[in-house]
């Protein structure tokens, strides 16, 4: 039986991981966790926010998801919005989901993320 998501994962360049970094602790306000030091050699980093942990694996043949994306509950969606372009992040808002306001990013390398809220 499912219980949870543990964590999402998504895939960046070798070396992309300062970048990584900037966006997903600079930007978002997440946590940089340790990974194990036996996946560590392996490159990429992890991230947590709350309950929502975000794993960025490094792929030789990296093409970033634009389809594909996890989809990240926020509060106050209009301020963290606003924060997202205010550090240099695109944004781009979707109504076409019934009883919630939500927008879409890319993170530095080209990966697609969605914020949502509901409304109500």
């Amino acid at each position: 039986m499912l219980t949870a998501i543990d964590h999402v994962q998504l895939a960046a360049p070798p070396g992309s991981e300062d970048a990584l970094r900037a966006y997903y602790a600079g930007v978002l306000g997440m946590t940089e966790i340790p990974k194990p030091p036996v996946l560590a050699a392996r490159g990429g980093c992890w991230f947590q926010a709350g309950s929502v942990q975000l794993h960025l694996g490094t792929e030789e043949d990296f093409r970033p998801a634009k389809k594909a994306h996890p989809g990240l509950r926020v509060t106050g969606i209009e301020a963290f919005a606003a924060r997202l372009e205010s550090l240099g992040a695109p944004v781009t808002w979707d109504d076409n989901l019934p009883g919630h306001r939500r927008c879409y990013s890319e993170d530095p390398v080209g990966n697609r993320l969605e914020f949502l809220e509901p409304m109500g």
